[in-house]
């Protein structure tokens, strides 16, 4: 392994651990997902799955499933700079589980050219997606 792929290696762990920590923030029992987007070597956005803006705070309903509103992570980390004068165009985006195919697509339209994530998905079908179009994908397992 060459300098700059050792390099890259060791930031995308750093990066991941980081994702692992906002988790915590997430109020969802079944799974806490952290995200971070990060772009010219600057974090521009994060996000953890939970509700909406205004909703309580809880992510589950009486029989212990998600209820169908709750956000992902890269889909609040996404949203969040929509919301900001940045934008997404080349950045890499580290998550603690897999995108599900929803969240790919607003990968894809957001401009994200790099996913870096830790645990799988129940589902591989938002890798296959952005595989499809040439996005880099990499697995840090810690």
């Amino acid at each position: 392994m060459g300098y700059q792929e050792e390099k890259q290696r060791q930031l995308d762990s750093r990066y991941m651990r980081m994702a692992r920590i906002w988790a915590e923030n997430s109020y969802c029992v079944r799974r806490k997902v952290g995200a971070l987007i990060v772009k010219d070597k600057m974090i521009i956005s994060d996000g953890y799955n939970g509700t909406p803006s205004g909703f309580e705070n809880i992510c589950e309903d009486e029989s212990g499933l998600t209820k169908p509103y709750v956000l992902h992570a890269e889909a609040n980390a996404i949203t969040k700079v929509a919301k900001s004068a940045n934008n997404c165009d080349g950045a890499t985006l580290y998550i603690t589980a897999a995108p599900c195919i929803e969240c790919s697509k607003l990968i894809i339209q957001a401009g994200i050219r790099r996913v870096v994530y830790a645990d799988a998905y129940r589902s591989d079908e938002g890798l296959a997606l952005l595989r499809r179009v040439g996005i880099e994908i990499a697995q840090v397992e810690e």
